[in-house]
């Protein structure tokens, strides 16, 4: 068994893939294959790692220390025992942020995650050297391989257990996916009344700079945080036309408000 990981496969072409792939390639790491079952996203990759690649997992190279499976959540259970079979001494890892690391077990010997929390697209240029990096492994020796492993991308790498890491995740949805949302919400109600997203870029930035001063619920303002009823029940009119939007903007200004009543109590 390698004392350490020099050699990898990359399971999957998407967005994380593709940057941790980059990433890991860029510094000395030999990427041996990629595997995509779609054949142009494994090309596209692989040309850019200048290695092989695979759409068939029958050709999957046995030749890797690790094994970095980076797919849907839907499709990792059906896939990994066409994996590990592969190379049975090998390390397998998935990305998933709310799977499980035991959906390894009785697959393969040795096993864990590599969760980089981040929002990842192919078209942006990302430096990992900031991106939290949660790492879980089923035994002590490959904890700390893919501790070194990705010390190489990161400067913030942390361990978290199965569980911890499920509320990563959704903590995740909510400060990333939800936030990136209402900013649809806000770009589709300034679009129907002819004004530009654009102008809402200061306010945006500004908003997430003051979290990393304030708390969250330190930093909450607006008229749901005062419990304005008068500008609340102005903004539900104007939503009157689009019930799904006034629903969602009364639930989120009560859920507001009751963080700021416990606030006030401590």
């Amino acid at each position: 068994m390698n004392e350490t990981i020099t050699s990898i496969a990359i399971i999957g072409a998407g967005n994380v893939a593709t940057h941790l792939a980059l990433g890991l390639s860029g510094k000395g790491f030999t990427i041996r294959q990629v595997f995509s079952r779609t054949e142009e996203s494994a090309r596209e990759l692989a040309t850019k790692l200048n290695c092989p690649y695979t759409s068939s997992l029958e050709q999957l190279t046995p030749d890797a220390d690790l094994y970095i499976v980076s797919i849907k959540d839907s499709a990792l259970e059906s896939v990994i025992p066409h994996i590990t079979r592969r190379n049975p001494q090998a390390l397998f890892v998935h990305t998933a942020g709310s799977m499980s690391a035991d959906v390894w077990k009785g697959y393969a010997n040795r096993y864990g995650v590599i969760y980089p929390m981040q929002t990842f697209s192919k078209q942006r240029t990302i430096d990992f050297t900031d991106i939290p990096v949660f790492i879980e492994a089923n035994n002590a020796d490959d904890t700390d391989r893919l501790t070194r492993l990705m010390e190489q991308l990161s400067r913030h790498i942390y361990h978290a257990s199965s569980e911890q890491r499920r509320y990563l995740h959704i903590a995740a949805v909510f400060a990333c996916n939800f936030t990136n949302h209402m900013y649809a919400v806000c770009e589709h109600l300034l679009k129907a009344h002819g004004l530009p997203f654009a102008a809402m870029l200061p306010l945006i930035d500004e908003t997430a700079r003051k979290v990393h001063l304030l708390s969250p619920t330190e930093a909450q303002t607006g008229p749901a945080c005062r419990y304005d009823v008068n500008v609340i029940d102005r903004h539900l009119q104007m939503l009157n036309g689009e019930p799904e939007l006034a629903k969602l903007y009364e639930l989120i200004s009560q859920n507001i408000h009751v963080y700021n009543e416990r606030k006030s109590k401590h």
